[in-house]
């Protein structure tokens, strides 16, 4: 049993948040959080009481064949946090799933450990996917959290060239801080037009798209290079993509991607994190109390907010 030291609102969340019926209840939600252990069960061996932690948004053993192989959020015995936005939180195989932090609960370093939770790990795992590497162009799509921690991710993997796709000033003045070399806020053709234009014409080695709507994962198509990647993290909101002659195949284009909770992120990043080395704590621009989550829903829908945290 984990008590919530923090947690926050993902981008994702407003997908449900956006369909889901008023219930006079309200209903659980959040996948992100970091805090303390408070109990453990008689199996629990790595953590104790005391230790504080940091849950990936998905929990697993650590110890199946899929993990064994790196791909933690396909554990045979796992599955996916969904009550985090909360005072405490249990922790089916908390072994595998938890990943201790030296730190107390007053570090001014929660923000970006939070962010090991999920945020940071996706845009890592979309950097990864991509093979993104020294020397190589990127193009992201979306100035959300995601796609600015893609920037940062890709910046500390060595790509020589970041083009950023985002509108919102003040969060591509932060992906410029990140990292980006480039900035294009025109969407569409028009878009896709800038892109070529900045890379001779060729596109980019690979393209994270970080946002999950068919009209981004357009502009991946027509952004990326022959024989490029497109990494997509971005919750896909679509039912089919076109994958055919004339989008994907005739351009030897690989499609990959998917959920990044992998634990190995988390141990690899968090380094980076205790030492001031990378600072992704910068995407929350609010913090809101928990009895004021619905508040931090509205916040990051209407677009007044990068990322809401939730201090219980």
């Amino acid at each position: 049993m984990v008590r919530v030291v923090r947690a926050c609102v993902c981008g994702s969340d407003l997908h449900p948040y956006h369909s889901m019926p008023a219930v006079a209840e309200g209903s659980p939600m959040g996948h992100e959080f970091i805090g303390v252990v408070e109990e453990v069960g008689s199996d629990v061996a790595q953590v104790q009481r005391g230790d504080f932690v940091i849950a990936p948004f998905a929990y697993f053993d650590n110890t199946c064949v899929f993990c064994r192989e790196g791909l933690t959020t396909s554990c045979q015995h796992g599955g996916f946090f969904s009550t985090a936005q909360a005072e405490a939180v249990r922790v089916p195989q908390a072994d595998g799933t938890l990943v201790k932090a030296p730190v107390g609960e007053d570090s001014a370093l929660l923000p970006s450990l939070l962010t090991l939770s999920d945020v940071l790990i996706t845009g890592h795992h979309a950097a990864v996917r991509g093979q993104v590497s020294p020397g190589r162009s990127v193009t992201v799509i979306g100035d959300g959290a995601v796609g600015l921690l893609a920037v940062l991710s890709a910046k500390r993997l060595g790509a020589e060239q970041i083009i950023l796709m985002g509108r919102h000033q003040v969060r591509t003045d932060l992906g410029r801080e990140f990292g980006a070399s480039d900035v294009v806020a025109e969407r569409g053709e028009e878009g896709i037009e800038k892109v070529l234009e900045l890379t001779g014409g060729q596109g980019t080695h690979a393209v994270l798209e970080c946002v999950g709507y068919m009209n981004a994962y357009e502009m991946a198509v027509g952004t990326v290079r022959a024989g490029g990647i497109i990494s997509r993290v971005g919750v896909p909101q679509y039912e089919e993509a076109p994958v055919g002659f004339a989008s994907l195949f005739g351009r030897n284009i690989t499609l990959t991607g998917g959920p990044g909770a992998q634990r190995s992120y988390i141990e690899e990043l968090l380094p980076d994190v205790l030492e001031g080395r990378i600072e992704p704590g910068r995407v929350f621009d609010r913090t809101v109390g928990l009895g004021e989550t619905p508040e931090g829903y509205r916040a990051m829908d209407e677009r007044t907010a990068l990322k809401v945290l939730v201090q219980p």
